[in-house]
């Protein structure tokens, strides 16, 4: 198995050193006992805000430089607009689109909601959003952590209102387990009923995934550098994977 992308090794370091990641037992809002949590909202200072930026331009270039460059099937490959939603995607937009612009040569707009309509001024709950309405904007949407993924299909809601398409979503961290059985018994999880939303599987990328963090600290036990905590933990996240898994490409 090849090592860890440098930038996902850089982004667990710092999210750990944060807190944003920690190890241990958490209740979901599904009930489940998980044996991490994420909490991309910790992840508020200079620095680790430039790491994920650049985590996320890279997965967005990487996804554009599939085989295919044709937009219609390869909607990452073109699109107008990064759109963070209230009121964590809207940092992760703006920070990404600035290193699109600036390490990649890719320029897109960026824009976000507010939670309360603005009555004066420009009015409206949406900022940043380009003129020329006629033209129907392709927009990817930049999110933290999906769970039900009921966030996501409310602002995709939102971009059709404002005339822009949603082609593509890209997510912090896919935990990469199901969220129900379908009427034939298989498991489902919610980027798997985002994709089927958006027309077709490849439509939501990550920048992380849970078997990402098994293999950071897999690597780290490899080395000699976990902690019995970790170890406990590495042992934990293997069970829940076995128990709550579901394999994405």
């Amino acid at each position: 198995m090849p090592s860890l992308d440098s930038y996902k090794t850089q982004l667990l370091e710092q999210a750990a050193r944060v807190g944003a990641l920690k190890f241990g037992n958490f209740t979901l809002k599904s009930g489940r006992k998980s044996p991490y949590f994420f909490n991309a909202g910790l992840m508020s200072d200079g620095t680790i805000l430039y790491t994920v930026a650049q985590a996320y331009a890279a997965t967005l270039c990487a996804a554009a430089s599939g085989d295919d460059d044709d937009p219609m099937v390869n909607p990452f490959s073109d699109f107008d607009i990064l759109f963070g939603p209230a009121y964590k995607g809207i940092s992760l937009a703006a920070c990404t689109s600035l290193v699109l612009a600036s390490t990649y040569g890719r320029d897109v707009k960026f824009a976000y909601d507010r939670k309360e309509v603005k009555d004066h001024g420009e009015g409206g709950n949406v900022v940043g959003w380009p003129s020329g309405r006629n033209q129907k904007w392709r927009v990817v949407i930049v999110d933290d952590v999906m769970t039900t993924g009921l966030a996501v299909s409310s602002t995709i809601k939102l971009v059709a209102r404002q005339g822009g398409e949603v082609v593509g979503v890209v997510q912090l961290l896919d935990r990469e387990e199901f969220s129900e059985i379908d009427e034939r018994g298989c498991k489902v999880s919610s980027v798997m009923k985002l994709e089927t939303l958006l027309g077709g599987k490849g439509k939501v990328r990550s920048v992380l995934k849970m078997r990402d963090l098994v293999q950071w600290l897999e690597e780290k036990e490899a080395q000699g550098q976990t902690t019995e905590e970790e170890k406990r933990s590495l042992r934990a996240m293997r069970e829940y994977r076995d128990i709550y898994g579901v394999s994405s490409s």
